[in-house]
């Protein structure tokens, strides 16, 4: 699954420069993640970056986009061009 960012976002800016796959950007009001280069790390960490040091616990996993990690993993190889 891709990772979404919830509406309880305070705009703290510490999830962005944490995305390996830059898929974190400023939207009109909030952070938001693109789904087509979010991997939730895989390839890159164990664990999602943007989750582990975001200080309101606002990017859940996103039910819209849901992906395993084998996918996830092929994700990851277009998006560094290892495929």
């Amino acid at each position: 699954m891709a990772l979404i960012i919830t509406d309880d976002c305070i705009n703290c800016d510490v999830c962005e420069p944490e995305c390996p796959n830059n898929a974190i950007s400023q939207g009109e009001e909030i952070y938001v993640i693109d789904p087509d280069l979010c991997t939730e790390c895989v390839g890159h960490y164990d664990e999602p970056q943007c989750q582990q040091v975001c200080p309101v616990d606002c990017i859940p996993l996103d039910p819209a986009h849901v992906e395993s990690k084998d996918e996830l993993m092929d994700k990851y190889k277009i998006i560094t061009g290892e495929a």
